[in-house]
């Protein structure tokens, strides 16, 4: 489905052999400490590194300026100016949620994603273990996008939705870049993760932001962080009747975001979308940009 025979397998288990080893949820819970410092010296020497290292284009800022960000957080999940992400027209067009690159989209076939040259997962597993869910979305389809370090690290609305159910699963702190895609097994249903649910004009649509490696917390913007450097147990919440007060975001609207940068997984049901044919693995797509169309049997 993608270009992984060019890269040789070797190299990308060597890539990431010392991951194993590393104190991953040690080495976010610095991370995340680090990021908050408000020290002028120490927060605008790094988010000068930062953005020649990566090459952030700052022109798209509503804050342009890079020593107005009280912390290295505040700066990393920056807000875009007005227009800078036009959004596809049309209610049924699905957009995408966030600025990166298309790592793999396709069918949810026989209950597995495709994650890579011999690499899936389940559904299942994706939802820990929530066989109610994971049915929901059988024969469906999935879009996973990856957001490098100098992306926009807010996560949109897809398309308008009603919130229902979210649910946050511990895990490891994998990095999710592209060599680890292709070396981890099951790396996003490994990795830690929160899996919100929604019912959409497509029907039942999932969105998946999964933490990564020095991903210090996971935010959305009804519950602020909902991921903890210390969590271990799977935490579940309802919306609606007999549950949270309910939530429904219009296409487009922010969710949430990434405090450091990770995945977006997007799910629907069977015959609900049918995804942008130009669209393929390692494709460069923008926050607004087309992703898909509702399918015209729902």
């Amino acid at each position: 489905m993608n270009d992984t025979d060019h890269y040789p397998v070797w190299r990308d288990r060597a890539s990431v052999l010392p991951q194993h080893a590393l104190p991953q949820h040690g080495l976010s819970r610095l991370v995340h400490h680090a990021t908050r410092s408000q020290s002028p010296r120490f927060k605008n020497a790094l988010i000068r590194w930062f953005i020649r290292r990566y090459r952030v284009d700052m022109s798209e800022a509503q804050t342009p300026d890079p020593l107005q960000y009280p912390s290295f957080n505040a700066f990393f999940t920056r807000a875009l100016k007005p227009g800078a992400r036009p959004l596809a027209g049309g209610a049924e067009t699905c957009m995408s949620p966030v600025d990166g690159r298309v790592s793999q989209l396709g069918t949810i076939a026989g209950g597995r994603i495709f994650q890579a040259k011999d690499r899936d997962f389940s559904t299942l597993e994706l939802f820990g273990g929530n066989a109610r869910l994971a049915e929901r979305f059988a024969g469906g389809a999935f879009a996973t996008l990856y957001l490098a370090p100098r992306d926009y690290h807010r996560v949109h609305m897809p398309l308008a939705g009603t919130l229902e159910s979210m649910i946050y699963i511990p895990g490891r702190l994998f990095s999710v870049n592209p060599a680890t895609t292709r070396a981890v097994p099951r790396l996003f249903a490994r990795n830690e993760r929160v899996a919100m649910f929604f019912a959409s004009p497509a029907g039942p649509m999932a969105i998946v932001m999964v933490g990564a490696m020095l991903v210090g917390s996971i935010e959305t913007v009804w519950a602020g962080e909902t991921t903890s450097p210390r969590g271990r147990s799977i935490r579940e919440w309802r919306y609606g009747e007999g549950g949270e007060p309910p939530v429904t975001l219009e296409r487009g609207a922010e969710l949430g975001r990434f405090n450091m940068g990770s995945t977006v997984i997007v799910l629907f049901a069977e015959n609900a979308i049918r995804w942008e044919p130009a669209l393929a693995a390692d494709s460069r797509i923008l926050m607004g940009q087309r992703l898909g169309v509702i399918s015209a049997r729902q």
